[in-house]
C-alpha cells in the first residue's frame, strides 16, 4: 500500500551537511499496524513527515495507492494528502477557535463534503469517539485525553488510506494514555486503514503487527536496535 525507498534527508547547521535519513526503506501493507521506535533525535519524525508529504526527501521516492507522491508539486500534494492520509500529533494541534464539531469535520470541508453529509459523519463520530453530546465544546473545554479523542476522529473521519500518529500518548497520563490508544487501534481495525505509530513507549511498540527501529538514521531489522 506503501512503498518508500532510498530515502536520504539532511538540513545545515553551522555550514555543515546533517544527514537525518540515510537510505531508508521500507513497505506498509494494505490494513497494517507498525510502530516506529527509536532513540530521541534518530530520524523517527522526519520519517513521518516524509510519509505524509508534508516535507520532501532529498533522495528516493514515495508511493502510496501506486501514486508517486513525493514527486508531486503544489497544490497537487496538499490535495493529494488531504484525501488520502490522515495526521495525529502528541500536541492535538485542535484549532482553539473552532468547536470540537468543527475540528472534526475539517478534513471533510476542505475535501469539499456536503453540510448534511458532515453533520451524518459528525454525529457517528462524535459517538466513535465518546464525545457525544461535546460537538459544540471548544478545545480549551476539554481534558487531555478528550482532545486527543477529537484529534482521532479528525485524522480518520475522511477514511484515509494511510493514518500517522507521532506520539499520539506522549501528553497523557498512563491511563489516559492507554484508553486513547486502545480506541485508536480498534477504530483503525475496524476501517482497514493503515497505520504508522511513532512512539518512545514500549507498551504503544506491543500493541503494533510489527515494529520498526531506526537508529542515526538507518532503518534497522524490526525491533531490533537500543532505543
Amino acid at each position: 500500500m506503501l512503498q518508500a525507498r532510498a530515502l536520504e534527508y539532511s538540513y545545515r547547521q553551522a555550514g555543515q551537511v546533517q544527514p537525518v535519513l540515510k537510505g531508508v526503506s521500507l513497505q506498509l501493507q494494505a490494513g497494517e499496524k507498525v510502530a516506529l521506535v527509536g532513540s530521541s533525535g534518530s530520524g523517527k519524525s522526519t520519517l513521518l513527515n516524509l510519509l505524509g508529504g508534508l516535507e520532501r526527501p532529498a533522495a528516493g521516492d514515495i508511493h502510496l495507492d501506486g501514486h508517486l507522491f513525493s514527486a508531486l508539486e503544489e497544490p497537487g500534494l496538499t490535495v493529494f494528502r488531504r484525501a488520502h492520509i490522515g495526521f495525529i500529533y502528541q500536541q492535538f494541534n485542535l484549532i482553539p477557535t473552532l468547536s470540537v464539531a468543527e475540528n472534526i469535520c475539517l478534513p471533510l470541508e476542505l475535501l469539499g463534503v456536503p453540510q448534511a453529509v458532515q453533520q451524518q459523519q459528525l454525529a457517528e463520530w462524535l459517538d466513535a469517539v465518546q464525545l457525544a453530546g461535546r460537538g459544540p465544546d471548544f478545545p480549551d473545554q476539554l481534558s487531555g485525553g478528550e482532545q486527543q479523542r477529537v484529534a482521532i476522529a479528525r485524522a480518520l473521519i475522511h477514511a484515509p488510506r494511510l493514518v500517522l500518529a507521532d506520539e499520539p500518548t506522549g501528553n497523557l497520563d498512563l491511563q489516559t494514555g492507554e484508553r486513547v490508544l486502545t480506541l485508536l487501534f480498534d477504530l483503525a481495525q475496524a476501517r482497514a486503514q493503515t497505520l504508522l505509530v511513532v512512539t518512545h513507549s514500549q507498551v504503544v511498540a506491543e500493541r503494533a503487527g510489527r515494529q520498526l527501529c531506526l537508529q542515526d538514521g538507518v532503518l534497522l531489522a524490526s525491533g531490533s536496535g537500543v532505543w
